[in-house]
Protein backbone atom coordinates (compact mmCIF):
# COMPACT_ATOMS: atom_id res chain seq x y z
CA UNK A 1 0.00 0.00 0.00
CA UNK A 2 1.29 3.23 -0.94
CA UNK A 3 3.23 5.16 2.06
CA UNK A 4 0.74 7.89 1.32
CA UNK A 5 -1.99 6.96 2.04
CA UNK A 6 -4.24 6.96 5.53
CA UNK A 7 -2.64 5.41 8.30
CA UNK A 8 -4.54 2.14 9.58
CA UNK A 9 -5.10 2.12 13.15
CA UNK A 10 -4.97 -1.80 14.35
CA UNK A 11 -5.90 -3.42 17.17
CA UNK A 12 -4.56 -6.91 18.20
CA UNK A 13 -6.33 -9.18 20.38
CA UNK A 14 -4.60 -12.29 21.65
CA UNK A 15 -4.50 -14.14 25.59
CA UNK A 16 -0.68 -14.20 24.88
CA UNK A 17 1.02 -11.43 25.38
CA UNK A 18 4.38 -13.15 22.91
CA UNK A 19 2.13 -13.14 20.40
CA UNK A 20 0.94 -10.23 20.48
CA UNK A 21 4.71 -8.55 20.48
CA UNK A 22 5.74 -10.86 17.43
CA UNK A 23 2.48 -9.58 15.63
CA UNK A 24 3.15 -6.03 16.31
CA UNK A 25 6.72 -6.53 15.37
CA UNK A 26 5.29 -8.00 11.49
CA UNK A 27 3.20 -5.00 11.28
CA UNK A 28 5.91 -2.08 11.94
CA UNK A 29 7.64 -3.84 9.56
CA UNK A 30 5.34 -3.46 7.03
CA UNK A 31 5.49 0.75 7.00
CA UNK A 32 4.40 3.47 8.27
CA UNK A 33 0.85 2.86 7.15
CA UNK A 34 -0.01 0.30 10.13
CA UNK A 35 -0.15 1.57 13.52
CA UNK A 36 -1.08 -0.84 16.31
CA UNK A 37 -2.78 1.87 18.83
CA UNK A 38 -4.11 -1.07 21.06
CA UNK A 39 -4.11 -4.75 22.37
CA UNK A 40 -6.27 -6.78 24.20
CA UNK A 41 -5.85 -9.84 25.57
CA UNK A 42 -9.57 -11.41 26.05
CA UNK A 43 -13.18 -10.31 23.76
CA UNK A 44 -14.21 -8.00 26.98
CA UNK A 45 -11.05 -5.85 26.46
CA UNK A 46 -11.37 -5.88 23.34
CA UNK A 47 -14.57 -4.87 22.81
CA UNK A 48 -13.94 -2.13 25.48
CA UNK A 49 -10.90 -0.59 23.50
CA UNK A 50 -12.98 -0.67 20.44
CA UNK A 51 -15.63 1.37 22.42
CA UNK A 52 -13.17 4.05 23.38
CA UNK A 53 -10.77 4.40 19.94
CA UNK A 54 -11.12 4.39 16.61
CA UNK A 55 -9.87 1.16 14.64
CA UNK A 56 -10.05 0.26 10.85
CA UNK A 57 -8.54 -3.62 11.43
CA UNK A 58 -8.76 -6.17 14.30
CA UNK A 59 -6.29 -8.88 14.55
CA UNK A 60 -8.64 -11.24 16.47
CA UNK A 61 -7.67 -14.74 17.92
CA UNK A 62 -9.73 -17.89 18.17
CA UNK A 63 -9.20 -18.75 21.68
CA UNK A 64 -9.85 -16.57 23.98
CA UNK A 65 -9.70 -16.71 27.62
CA UNK A 66 -13.75 -15.17 28.04
CA UNK A 67 -15.54 -16.09 25.06
CA UNK A 68 -15.13 -18.25 21.72
CA UNK A 69 -13.59 -15.55 19.06
CA UNK A 70 -16.30 -16.73 16.96
CA UNK A 71 -18.67 -14.92 19.39
CA UNK A 72 -16.80 -11.96 19.81
CA UNK A 73 -16.69 -11.56 15.96
CA UNK A 74 -20.55 -11.65 16.08
CA UNK A 75 -20.41 -8.90 18.36
CA UNK A 76 -18.18 -6.77 17.15
CA UNK A 77 -19.64 -6.93 13.52
CA UNK A 78 -22.96 -6.19 14.98
CA UNK A 79 -21.49 -2.93 16.86
CA UNK A 80 -18.69 -1.96 14.73
CA UNK A 81 -19.92 -3.18 10.61
CA UNK A 82 -17.07 -0.67 9.41
CA UNK A 83 -14.21 -2.34 11.19
CA UNK A 84 -12.36 -5.43 9.26
CA UNK A 85 -11.39 -7.87 11.22
CA UNK A 86 -9.14 -10.64 10.36
CA UNK A 87 -8.60 -14.11 11.71
CA UNK A 88 -5.28 -15.16 12.91
CA UNK A 89 -5.13 -18.18 14.92
CA UNK A 90 -3.65 -21.41 15.53
CA UNK A 91 -6.37 -24.10 14.75
CA UNK A 92 -6.23 -25.21 11.10
CA UNK A 93 -8.40 -23.92 8.57
CA UNK A 94 -10.46 -26.94 8.52
CA UNK A 95 -11.32 -26.07 11.81
CA UNK A 96 -12.82 -22.44 11.86
CA UNK A 97 -12.33 -21.11 8.67
CA UNK A 98 -15.69 -21.68 7.49
CA UNK A 99 -17.47 -20.28 10.69
CA UNK A 100 -15.53 -17.60 11.40
CA UNK A 101 -15.92 -16.27 7.71
CA UNK A 102 -19.83 -17.06 8.07
CA UNK A 103 -19.31 -14.87 11.12
CA UNK A 104 -18.35 -12.11 8.96
CA UNK A 105 -14.44 -12.01 9.20
CA UNK A 106 -12.75 -10.68 6.28
CA UNK A 107 -9.77 -13.48 6.08
CA UNK A 108 -8.45 -15.95 7.77
CA UNK A 109 -4.52 -17.06 8.63
CA UNK A 110 -2.88 -19.70 10.91
CA UNK A 111 0.07 -18.31 12.84
CA UNK A 112 2.03 -20.78 11.22
CA UNK A 113 1.24 -18.17 8.17
CA UNK A 114 4.57 -16.33 7.10
CA UNK A 115 5.27 -12.43 8.19
CA UNK A 116 4.43 -11.73 4.25
CA UNK A 117 1.65 -13.51 4.20
CA UNK A 118 -0.14 -11.82 6.91
CA UNK A 119 1.12 -8.20 5.49
CA UNK A 120 -0.20 -9.10 1.84
CA UNK A 121 -3.75 -10.17 3.56
CA UNK A 122 -4.25 -7.05 6.04
CA UNK A 123 -3.39 -4.95 2.31
CA UNK A 124 -5.93 -7.29 0.48
CA UNK A 125 -8.62 -6.69 3.21
CA UNK A 126 -8.42 -2.86 3.56
CA UNK A 127 -8.84 -2.56 -0.37
CA UNK A 128 -12.08 -4.08 0.34
CA UNK A 129 -11.74 -7.69 -0.32
CA UNK A 130 -11.05 -10.89 1.63
CA UNK A 131 -8.51 -12.86 2.33
CA UNK A 132 -8.06 -16.88 1.98
CA UNK A 133 -5.39 -19.21 1.44
CA UNK A 134 -5.70 -21.37 -2.21
CA UNK A 135 -6.44 -24.34 -0.84
CA UNK A 136 -9.33 -23.09 1.73
CA UNK A 137 -11.02 -21.20 -1.62
CA UNK A 138 -11.06 -24.82 -3.35
CA UNK A 139 -12.71 -25.71 -0.13
CA UNK A 140 -15.20 -22.95 -0.45
CA UNK A 141 -16.31 -22.63 -4.00
CA UNK A 142 -17.00 -26.98 -3.59
CA UNK A 143 -19.10 -26.29 -0.60
CA UNK A 144 -20.69 -23.15 -2.71
CA UNK A 145 -21.89 -25.33 -5.43
CA UNK A 146 -22.71 -28.21 -3.19
CA UNK A 147 -19.73 -30.47 -4.08
CA UNK A 148 -19.08 -31.39 -0.43
CA UNK A 149 -23.51 -31.68 0.48
CA UNK A 150 -23.35 -35.41 0.81
CA UNK A 151 -19.68 -35.95 2.40
CA UNK A 152 -19.99 -32.52 4.89
CA UNK A 153 -18.32 -34.35 7.83
CA UNK A 154 -21.06 -34.61 11.13
CA UNK A 155 -19.61 -31.64 13.39
CA UNK A 156 -19.93 -29.11 10.92
CA UNK A 157 -23.32 -29.37 11.38
CA UNK A 158 -23.10 -28.06 14.39
CA UNK A 159 -23.93 -24.69 15.79
CA UNK A 160 -21.31 -22.04 16.43
CA UNK A 161 -21.51 -23.10 20.23
CA UNK A 162 -22.16 -26.70 20.00
CA UNK A 163 -19.00 -26.98 18.07
CA UNK A 164 -17.13 -24.57 20.93
CA UNK A 165 -18.59 -27.32 23.59
CA UNK A 166 -17.36 -29.97 21.34
CA UNK A 167 -13.64 -28.89 20.97
CA UNK A 168 -14.08 -28.08 24.88
CA UNK A 169 -14.79 -31.60 25.60
CA UNK A 170 -12.42 -33.43 23.13
CA UNK A 171 -9.80 -31.16 25.65
CA UNK A 172 -10.83 -33.60 28.69
CA UNK A 173 -12.69 -30.10 30.33
CA UNK A 174 -15.95 -31.05 32.66
CA UNK A 175 -19.18 -29.34 31.77
CA UNK A 176 -18.53 -26.70 35.40
CA UNK A 177 -15.70 -25.74 33.04
CA UNK A 178 -17.19 -25.10 29.79
CA UNK A 179 -19.64 -23.53 31.90
CA UNK A 180 -17.16 -21.03 33.42
CA UNK A 181 -15.39 -20.51 30.31
CA UNK A 182 -18.60 -20.12 27.92
CA UNK A 183 -19.70 -17.81 30.84
CA UNK A 184 -23.39 -19.73 30.88
CA UNK A 185 -25.00 -22.23 33.05
CA UNK A 186 -23.83 -25.96 33.91
CA UNK A 187 -27.63 -26.97 32.47
CA UNK A 188 -27.19 -24.80 28.96
CA UNK A 189 -23.52 -26.66 28.57
CA UNK A 190 -25.55 -30.01 29.31
CA UNK A 191 -28.31 -29.33 26.67
CA UNK A 192 -25.69 -28.61 24.26
CA UNK A 193 -24.10 -31.79 25.10
CA UNK A 194 -27.66 -33.40 24.51
CA UNK A 195 -27.73 -32.20 21.45
CA UNK A 196 -24.09 -32.76 19.94
CA UNK A 197 -24.51 -36.67 21.01
CA UNK A 198 -28.09 -36.25 18.80
CA UNK A 199 -26.34 -34.87 15.66
CA UNK A 200 -23.16 -36.86 15.72
CA UNK A 201 -24.92 -40.39 16.63
CA UNK A 202 -23.13 -40.70 19.92
CA UNK A 203 -24.50 -42.38 23.04
CA UNK A 204 -21.89 -40.96 25.52
CA UNK A 205 -19.22 -37.87 26.84
CA UNK A 206 -16.36 -40.59 25.69
CA UNK A 207 -17.48 -40.91 22.38
CA UNK A 208 -17.86 -37.36 21.98
CA UNK A 209 -14.03 -36.55 23.28
CA UNK A 210 -12.89 -40.03 20.93
CA UNK A 211 -14.56 -37.82 18.03
CA UNK A 212 -12.90 -34.82 18.89
CA UNK A 213 -9.43 -36.02 19.06
CA UNK A 214 -10.26 -37.81 15.87
CA UNK A 215 -10.95 -34.83 13.50
CA UNK A 216 -8.66 -33.33 15.45
CA UNK A 217 -10.76 -30.43 17.06
CA UNK A 218 -9.28 -30.43 20.12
Amino acid sequence: MDNSEKTIRVLIVDDHPVIRRGVRDILSSGGPWIRVVGEAGSGAEALRFLSENEVELVLLDVTLPDRSGIEILKDLRQVYPQVRVLVLSIHPEEQYAGRALRAGAAGYLTKESAPEELLLAIERILRGGRYVTESLAEVLSKQATGEFAEGVAPHELLSDREFEVLRLLGQGKAVSQIAEEMGVSVKTVSTYRTRILEKLGKETTAELIRYALEHRLA
